[in-house]
């Protein structure tokens, strides 16, 4: 029987994957008490990187929004496996901290990482509303446009 986040994900049309690998040494999240510190994702689809190259240049907000949504969902993935399978021990969504590779002068990095906080209470409710952070920067790896890291409360 699906639970609640699962049937939520279900209406959304969104499919949780299989969670990617760690690129580098390193592990995927760490559980510490109660809390799930999930490693920073990339937006890998069907393990194909996305989102090549730099906002404000390559990348408009809203392209580079939509990336982050696909980070967000890694991130939905690696809480699932923090989580043996059971989304419904997410008890909160207590940070996000969210990284746009763009140019020097852009200053919408909010909008950008909107994409993975919106998704994040979409999915979850007022348990998705969370504390956050957006930078820029000149690089992330393998050139991608966004990578977002996540804190889960889990019960």
């Amino acid at each position: 029987m699906a639970g609640t986040v699962d049937g939520r994900l279900k209406e959304l049309g969104i499919e949780i994957p299989t969670p990617a690998a760690p690129a580098a040494n390193y592990i995927p999240f760490v559980k510490s008490g109660n809390l799930v510190f999930v490693s920073g994702q990339i937006p890998l689809v069907a393990g194909k990187i996305e989102g090549i190259g730099k906002v404000g240049q390559d990348l408009t907000t809203e392209q580079a929004k939509a990336i982050a949504r696909i980070c967000a969902i890694n991130l939905i993935a690696q809480a699932k496996a923090a989580c043996g399978g059971d989304l419904d021990k997410v008890t909160r969504v207590v940070k996000l901290g969210g990284f746009v590779n763009c140019v020097d002068g852009y200053t919408e990095q909010p909008e950008v990482v909107n994409g993975a906080s919106d998704l994040m209470v979409d999915v979850f409710g007022d348990k998705g509303r969370h504390a956050r952070f957006a930078v820029g920067t000149n690089a992330l790896p393998r050139g991608v446009a966004v990578e977002v890291e996540a804190v889960f409360e889990v019960a």
